[in-house]
């Protein structure tokens, strides 16, 4: 079975539930699959979110703000692809974290 809808509102979550989504849907849902890309999905916005903390504390000394634009920018665009591509039928992976979980 397909499960298109759970895998986009899993990859959508990074804008309204970035961590209760992923987490719900890797612990209740039987499919491995799913799993793995909730997973990946939970690790990246928590890696984001790190990312995006210290380099908005390193910002204040002018280090951290261009890493704070890239990891923002990250942030939001694969979250997006992720979508587009559970809507399209196709496979994603998140960069880094698929290769560590997938």
């Amino acid at each position: 079975m397909d499960h298109k809808g759970v895998k986009a509102i899993t990859h959508a979550s990074a804008f309204f539930a970035p961590f209760l989504v992923p987490l719900l849907v890797w612990l209740l849902m039987p499919d491995r699959e799913i799993k793995s890309m909730a997973l990946q999905a939970l690790l990246f916005h928590v890696g984001i979110g790190v990312l995006i903390t210290i380099s908005g504390i390193f910002s204040y000394i002018l280090i951290g703000i261009p890493f704070l634009i890239v990891f923002a920018l990250m942030g939001i665009y694969y979250p997006i692809k992720g979508v587009v591509y559970s809507l399209q039928g196709r496979p994603f992976h998140y960069p880094i974290i698929g290769s560590l979980v997938g």
